[in-house]
């Protein structure tokens, strides 16, 4: 893959891509109809848009994290582009008309056939002609506002300064990372690794204060302004579409099948989840009372630092202390070993590879069984200016079978922004970020390992959005096993030095102690985003969000705070979506009782998992490979069980 570009460059590759594409399109739809055969007009759709994409994905993911601005910019407007370019596509009539002319002849086809077009008929295929053109136009409309959303938050340098006195108790490695002024003040951005250790740790209460105030209104006005314009042209398109919202828009073809439903879904876990909440919550308030006799009620940004209170307090755990056990270069060597052994991988780094930073790892992934090359992964884990803020995966082709036979290798990414080595330390991960990382390397997984026969339907990208987070919050399980901490951990300063058990055992009891504020937290974000989308007229997200915030965490959120206008999700695909995270908790917590069951690391279980849940792609409906690995109908139950098995009193 080509990672070294010069100005113009990208959007110069881009224009070829189009312009090849296009023209194979146009054979499709020029095609005599007594010519036409699946293969010829649904099949070599599938290759046309797999090969754009292998072409303009690459392109895009530099938008996120190339160090120069400039090509940076490009990446992004090629994102933009990509976007327009394939929903312009997926309603053109000539095409649809083609693939409607044809008979599958295999199960493989008729799936091929069916998702196809369904995403035809969705954006409009059933309506007349004058009509679709309107839709088009919104839809560029919308791509812009998104697309400017998305690169305000990549190129944000919202940052405060402090004095060593604000910061006591924020500890001296992490300070050590911010940069310091000529007069001796400290320069903290809003990334996480600045903005976690402050959150957690600064004694001072008015410095947390204004550390979540700045986060919370990152591109306040802007992002505010550019997200309800969005939500208004997301609206007139579903109307033009024959939907009643942009959510049942979206929501068509997924697993929850309806807003409806998912309005279900999460008002089934409302009461449970707040209730939940405001036992955590009274817990942390009588710490702060403890250090401060005239506190009366909690604030937003006293629930990190209270939690880490009541870890260290009641629980003897100090997430300072533990991440000395979990080197970031350790982890990744027995992450790779663990999952190797289960689903029948190996992963080797590639010498000397071409890559966009130095800081950048590529791996190869290898078929154990044959030793068969099966996927690239590489590794961006360190914050730079102007990249992408937060931790995620990026798919970067979509593997599918070869006409002679042979398969493309998918490659992907995992772009995070974990603490940077120093001279004296190498990377260390606070456990959380280890979890993190094993929820990202969960899609990396399924995205590898896809044997889907299209690259339309493989990857994560292509399967219902209500299940892509499903293998990756699976994977997330393993981590607090006694076993697998066991294996992952290893003090930076003599790797044979495990974490002790004490710590490991009082670190495992500590899990849950704020299920209730995360999940909590988790349903606001859910709740927000579907009423954004099904809302008729102009919608003020912040009124909403706010109202949300305290009705279910039952505390007042930041006054003045703008907190949509920071969500990259509400604007980058998961619009209407957001519920996905919870719903796929579900089914992740149902997926990892399997193994709990016969042994976590069953390698029996392990390729099992590998065949059903990270093999098919969208070959299938999520619903049925969750049955075909569980062997039942998943439910709510074992969550439940677990919210209601929770402490976080001591």
């Amino acid at each position: 893959m080509k990672t070294h570009f010069e100005l113009g460059e990208i959007t110069e590759r881009y224009n070829q891509a189009v312009l090849k594409a296009n023209q194979s399109l146009n054979e499709i739809g020029e095609t005599d109809p007594d010519d036409r055969t699946v293969n010829n007009t649904l099949v070599r759709f599938d290759q046309i848009i797999s090969e754009f994409n292998d072409a303009v994905l690459p392109l895009v993911l530099m938008g996120y994290i190339y160090p120069d601005t400039g090509i940076a910019g490009e990446g992004m407007e090629a994102e933009q582009k990509k976007i327009s370019f394939l929903f312009n596509v997926s309603t053109r009539r000539d095409l649809y008309d083609a693939f409607r002319s044809v008979k599958p002849a295999t199960p493989e086809e008729s799936r091929l056939s069916e998702v196809t077009l369904r995403k035809y008929e969705k954006n409009g295929l059933l309506l007349p002609d004058d009509q679709i053109a309107g839709v088009r136009m919104l839809r560029e409309n919308l791509t812009k506002v998104e697309s400017e959303y998305s690169a305000n938050l990549n190129n944000d340098n919202t940052t405060l300064l402090f004095t060593a006195d604000e910061l006591k108790g924020v500890p001296e490695e992490t300070l050590k990372t911010f940069s310091l002024t000529d007069n001796g003040t400290y320069l903290v951005t809003m990334k996480y690794p600045d903005y976690n250790p402050v959150m957690k740790y600064a004694v001072q209460e008015d410095t947390r204060r204004r550390m979540m105030t700045a986060s919370k209104n990152i591109q306040a006005a802007n992002n505010t302004r550019l997200l309800e314009e969005a939500i208004q042209i997301r609206q007139q398109i579903a109307e033009k579409l024959g939907y009643d919202s942009w959510a049942a828009y979206q929501i068509d073809g997924r697993m929850a099948g309806s807003p409806g439903n998912v309005t279900k879904f999460l008002d089934s876990l409302e009461i449970p989840l707040h209730s939940k909440a405001l036992e955590e919550e009274a817990v942390l308030l009588r710490f702060k009372e403890n250090e401060d006799p005239r506190a009366t009620r909690l604030e937003p940004w006293d629930i990190s630092y209270y939690t880490e209170k009541l870890k260290e307090q009641g629980y003897s755990v100090n997430d300072e202390e533990i991440s000395e056990y979990f080197p970031l270069e350790r982890v990744l060597s027995v992450m790779f070993s663990w999952y190797g052994a289960l689903f029948g991988i190996r992963l080797e780094e590639v010498e000397e590879a071409d890559v966009w930073s130095p800081d950048v790892t590529l791996y190869r992934i290898v078929n154990t069984s044959d030793g068969r090359l099966i996927a690239y992964l590489y590794c961006d884990l360190f914050p730079r200016d102007g990249k992408y803020r937060h931790m995620a995966t990026f798919a970067l082709n979509y593997p599918r079978e070869r006409d002679n036979g042979s398969y493309v290798v998918p490659i992907t990414t995992i772009v995070g922004n974990f603490p940077k080595p120093a001279e004296e330390k190498p990377s260390l991960l606070p456990f959380n970020e280890v979890e993190t990382l094993f929820h990202e390397f969960g899609h990396t997984l399924h995205e590898s390992l896809s044997t889907a026969p299209y690259g339309t339907l493989s990857g994560i990208d292509n399967v219902e959005l209500d299940f892509t987070e499903t293998p990756s919050q699976a994977m997330e399980e393993w981590i607090w096993d006694p076993e697998v901490i066991d294996q992952l951990s290893g003090h930076y300063t003599n790797q044979s030095g495990k974490l002790p058990a004490d710590m490991r055992d009082n670190l495992i009891a500590s899990r849950d102690i704020d299920i209730g504020t995360t999940y909590a937290g988790q349903l606001v974000y859910a709740k927000e985003d579907m009423e954004f989308n099904t809302r008729p007229g102009p919608v003020n997200v912040i009124g909403i969000s706010d109202s949300l915030y305290k009705e279910i965490l039952g505390i007042d959120p930041v006054q003045g705070g703008h907190e949509p206008a920071s969500i990259p999700h509400f604007a980058g695909g998961y619009d209407a979506g957001y519920y996905s995270y919870l719903w796929s908790k579900i089914y992740a917590i149902n997926l990892f009782s399997r193994f709990e069951e016969t042994g976590i690391g069953n390698s029996t279980t392990g390729m099992n998992y590998r065949h059903w849940i990270l093999e098919p792609g969208n070959m299938q409906d999520g619903r049925d490979l969750l049955r075909g690995f569980l062997g039942k109908e998943p439910g709510q139950e074992a969550f439940l069980q677990r919210l209601r098995n929770s402490t976080s009193d001591t």
